[in-house]
């Protein structure tokens, strides 16, 4: 695993993190998957991730890009998740099972989002400046309340974190 030095934020390791920790605690919460399997889709997931966006992934322009690392499940299961999951035996119409079945996550650099259903607000997991974090992606209320289960945050909450 090489990182690259550099400039502001060259590497796009807490953002890839955030993605992982959200798609995997989203399979840990139906309770259908080990620990061990979560750790091995999870190691299979932030690989994955790291060479989809390898070549695409601009710290000075943090939108360029935006659509082809976006992590989507709507009528189709997102590949790159479907790839890691096969990593612990997990098929598309269990994962369909496990998973929310609208999806959007943008990983972008400085910032990690999601939202749950088409009319569903946009919550974050994950906010940086080029400098330093002013958040990690953890105990989110939005994030919480789709846990607690809930289909979708409430349409009037957006969820934004500053420092």
């Amino acid at each position: 695993q090489s990182q690259r030095r550099g400039g502001p934020r060259a590497d796009m390791v807490p953002e890839i993190a955030a993605a992982v920790g959200f798609v995997s605690s989203l399979l840990r919460t139906r309770g259908c998957v080990s620990e061990r399997q979560l750790q091995v889709f999870s190691g299979a997931l932030r690989e994955a991730l790291a060479e989809h966006y390898k070549h695409h992934w601009f710290p000075e322009k943090p939108f360029k890009g935006s659509g082809y690392r976006c992590i989507r499940i709507n009528h189709k299961m997102d590949p790159i998740i479907s790839k890691a999951a096969s990593q612990i035996g997990l098929s598309v119409p269990q994962l369909y099972q496990l998973l929310p079945s609208e999806l959007t996550l943008w990983v972008d650099p400085y910032e990690v989002s999601y939202r749950i259903g088409e009319d569903g607000s946009i919550c974050v997991l994950y906010e940086a400046t080029a400098t330093k974090p002013v958040s990690s992606y953890g105990m989110l209320t939005c994030k919480n309340q789709m846990m607690l289960g809930r289909t979708s945050p409430s349409k009037n909450y957006i969820m934004t974190v500053s420092s």
